[in-house]
């Protein structure tokens, strides 16, 4: 998804940039790019990570509240 638009900077009383202003349709798409990369993200590190069973998660789970 490329996200095309014209920056346009606040800046302080010595010319430091320190704010960028875009419009909002592009705000939430970069908002929705940056979710969508961070559900990767976490997709990805879960894969990885061991699976047991449902059947066995239940049993366990219902041995810790007992």
């Amino acid at each position: 998804m490329e996200i095309m638009y014209k920056e346009n900077y606040l800046v302080d009383d010595h010319g430091k940039r320190i704010a960028v202003m875009l419009p909002i349709k592009e705000y939430d798409k970069m908002k929705e790019a940056l979710e969508e990369l961070e559900d990767i993200k976490a997709y990805d590190l879960a894969k990885n990570e061991p699976t047991i069973p449902l059947r066995d998660a239940i049993k366990l789970r219902k041995q810790k509240n007992a």
